[in-house]
């Protein structure tokens, strides 16, 4: 008996009837699963980070923090699922526990919940509201439970095992079906611990246990994908900046060692080929900086722009995109996220709205089963509908198809799916274009799969070509299109010089940039750029560029500065102390350029600052290309004269590995000084602590 997909309904059933006059393809190489399938499907969701970590300012909570601390004002779980849903996101994960062990529902193995905490007098449940949210505005619904907890007494023990799973047994057969669970690699570290207050470490590898851990995700719930780092269904893509390789394979070699949650994040990016099993990748990231929402970084939502361009990297390279939208303290994203989102799910709207393949007269090299049979036709690639596909003869695995558009033709998006129930077949492509009498390459790339989008310069032309110059099968291609995004002026160009003047430069001459620099939107009434902007006391400009004919508004440009860095000398470490490198570097305004220590032990800079300053918050980057010298606990400290200090703040820059960003701490009152000082308490994996930038925000 063949039963229906939910999603994508495979041919097999109507062959196996005998309606067509040849049998589709024969599979090649590790599949995907029904509940894979019906993951690819979403292509892309909404994660939500909530927790007492947006009450504290924090990015990983220590385990410590009151449930009183946890209190929204107006929490709308319809309001954050209508957001999701207005930008084109098909389901929602929401972080039922994090790292601080704090859990959004009403748990019956823990005090450390929401039924403790003054938000609805302690009777709500976070995760049935967003549940129920979900399922009213028909988005798939998933959760996130931490495997670290740092606020567990026997987290590192067996005990704690009994206590997660009996949790991960809540969430799965209290709040319906779900789309995923999804399970990360932090794990172990410092944390409260039920007031030991200590570093626990534990065997990632062994002590979830998982393969049991993971099957009472698959006896509760066997229709939900399973995240982490190696799978079992879904893989990290090995960084948290939603992008996946120019390459991407669905597949990976799971033979190898470090294929587990936790595990190494190596073959993560592009995947693998051919690979032992069917695990795509899924890109996370947020539309913040952080993961968790703080009010300081309201400026800093990603643009339109921006998350357009992690689309293409991850939607357009195969992988499912998972994108962060952190609700305020009110319990309810902010308005910046809101017109983000919105404004480049317009964009893509509009960009996909008509596909000039549609109406093209299609000429295939070559059709399985010749052209009488049109169960595999060119035409079905054009049909809009993912379950059908042309594919060619055994043996034919480098076809053309050409696409004659019927006039001439503007674009510059390729759109190209392969039939995902026969596996990943494609292995590079390339699209031509005819100009003057002959065809001109103007694409090409690699891994197809779920979906690959091709962006670039508009091509004008009547014929395009498809041609597929490397399979080892016959290609399965379920969808070719052609499409035109919309034309807007680009954003404006921002720099600062060293005395702290900004400049704006507009990517056509004729367009007038105007800005603004209270973090409003710049509009046709804000002020025109004409001159340098002093800024050495730093701030944030927002720009965007209007047409000098019409007034249409460009993309819109954001940038934040701290204070100018041109009077600051580093006072200690010394140029002759014990680094090769000039300890300038850390001041001098080119990320690229990074200051070393050479031993791994605690590094102490000093900075003279030129000036007394109320220092509202201090910044710090981290060098780039992996864990070497990547700081992640710290001392910050002021002092008037240089010999007398003020600890101004001591902590954690959570999640650096993952997500090496620059690190904003904001003081909890502002402290004012000339001198500043930073001690690296510890860098990852025990390496010598490394400063790309020291940076300080001014009150």
């Amino acid at each position: 008996m063949c039963l229906p997909r939910p999603f994508l309904l495979t041919l097999a059933c109507v062959v196996a009837s005998g309606s067509f006059a040849v049998p589709p393809p024969a599979p090649y190489g590790p599949l995907p699963t029904e509940r894979q399938l019906q993951w690819h499907a979403l292509e892309a969701y909404a994660f939500v980070h909530f927790t007492v970590n947006t009450f504290t300012d924090r990015e990983w909570g220590l385990g410590d923090e009151a449930p009183a601390v946890f209190n929204p004002t107006a929490f709308d779980a319809d309001q954050i699922v209508r957001t999701a849903k207005e930008g084109g996101l098909r389901g929602l994960i929401i972080t039922a526990k994090h790292h601080d062990g704090f859990c959004l529902w009403p748990s019956d193995y823990t005090e450390h919940s929401v039924k403790n905490s003054p938000w609805k007098n302690g009777r709500g449940d976070v995760v049935r509201e967003m549940a129920e949210a979900c399922r009213r505005a028909g988005l798939a619904f998933g959760l996130y439970l931490s495997p670290w907890d740092r606020h567990h007494r026997d987290y590192g023990r067996p005990e704690y095992l009994t206590y997660y799973r009996n949790q991960l047994r809540e969430l799965l057969t209290n709040y319906g079906p779900l789309f995923t669970v999804w399970f990360d690699g932090a794990n172990g570290g410092d944390g409260y611990y039920g007031g030991a207050n200590e570093k626990r470490s534990i065997d990632n590898r062994s002590y979830y246990d998982w393969p049991n851990t993971w099957a009472i995700v698959r006896e509760l719930q066997p229709l939900a994908s399973m995240f982490s780092d190696a799978g079992p269904d879904f893989r990290w893509v090995g960084n948290e900046n939603g992008i996946a390789g120019e390459t991407c394979w669905a597949t990976l070699d799971m033979t190898k060692p470090m294929r587990y949650p936790g595990g190494g994040s190596a073959g993560l990016n592009a995947g693998e080929r051919p690979g032992t099993q069917w695990l795509p990748a899924e890109c996370d990231v947020s539309i913040r900086p952080g993961w968790f929402y703080h009010a300081g970084e309201d400026a800093a939502v990603k643009t339109p722009a921006q998350l357009l361009e992690i689309y293409y990297k991850s939607v357009g390279r195969g992988a499912d995109l998972n994108l962060n939208l952190p609700p305020d303290r009110r319990g309810v994203i902010h308005a910046n996220d809101v017109k983000s989102l919105r404004e480049f799910r317009r964009r893509l709207d509009l960009t996909f709205a008509t596909n000039l393949a549609a109406g093209a007269k299609l000429t295939a090299s070559n059709t399985r089963g010749g052209s009488a049979d049109q169960a595999f036709s060119a035409d079905r690639v054009r049909d809009g509908n993912r379950d059908t596909y042309w594919a060619t003869d055994d043996g034919v695995t480098t076809p053309e198809l050409v696409l004659d558009l019927g006039g001439l033709k503007t674009f510059n998006v390729v759109d190209l799916r392969e039939y995902l129930p026969l596996g990943q077949r494609i292995e590079a492509f390339a699209v031509d274009a005819w100009r003057d009498g002959q065809w001109e390459e103007f694409a090409s790339g690699t891994s197809v799969g779920n979906r690959r989008l091709v962006r670039g310069a508009r091509v004008t032309t009547a014929k395009v070509r498809l041609r597929i110059t490397q399979a080892p099968v016959a290609p399965a291609i379920a969808e070719f299109g052609l499409y035109a995004e919309p034309v807007l002026l680009d954003a404006p160009t921002i720099t600062r010089n060293r005395q702290g003047a900004v400049s704006l430069q507009a990517s056509t001459a004729a367009a007038r940039v105007r800005y603004t620099t209270d973090r409003s939107e710049p509009t046709e009434m804000s002020s025109l750029f004409i001159a340098p902007i002093p800024l050495a006391q730093g701030g944030t400009i927002r720009a965007r560029a209007f047409d000098g004919e019409d007034g249409q508004p460009g993309e819109l440009a954001a940038q934040s500065f701290s204070v100018s860095k041109a009077r600051w000398k580093v006072v200690a470490p010394s140029a002759a102390g014990r680094v090769k490198e000039t300890p300038r570097l850390m001041i001098d305004d080119a990320p690229a350029s990074v200051w070393r220590a050479e031993r791994a032990e605690p590094m102490v800079v000093v900075l003279d600052l030129g000036e007394s300053l109320t220092i509202g918050a201090v910044s710090y980057l981290p060098p780039s290309g992996g864990a070497r010298g990547v700081v992640d606990r710290y001392e910050w400290a002021t002092s008037a004269d240089g010999k007398t200090w003020t600890t101004a703040d001591t902590g954690e820059f959570a999640n650096i590995r993952a997500n090496p960003i620059e690190q904003t701490v904001a003081f909890a009152t502002p402290v004012t000084g000339r001198y500043l000082r930073f001690t690296a308490l510890h860098a990852l994996d025990d390496s010598p602590p490394a400063v790309a930038e020291l940076s300080v925000t001014a009150r």
